[in-house]
């Protein structure tokens, strides 16, 4: 993880602070936009949202959803 915060290709360490900022979401649930705006929100997170596609978003899902099971 570089010092100055998350970027699109940490998906493992985003997944974690989704997870525990939002305890009670199935990530199966969530839409990609909204998934990306809750990354984009994210403290930690600090890269260009031009940088995210959907195989980005989809790498955070199954983190998050590897994390779970």
């Amino acid at each position: 993880m570089a010092l100055e915060g998350l970027t699109w290709l940490d998906s493992l360490e985003i997944a974690l602070d989704l997870m525990a900022q939002h305890p009670e979401v199935d990530p199966l649930t969530l839409h990609f936009t909204e998934l990306r705006e809750w990354v984009l929100e994210l403290e930690r997170f600090n890269d260009d949202p031009k940088h995210c596609g959907e195989r980005v978003l989809e790498a955070i899902q199954l983190a998050w959803i590897s994390e779970i099971d």
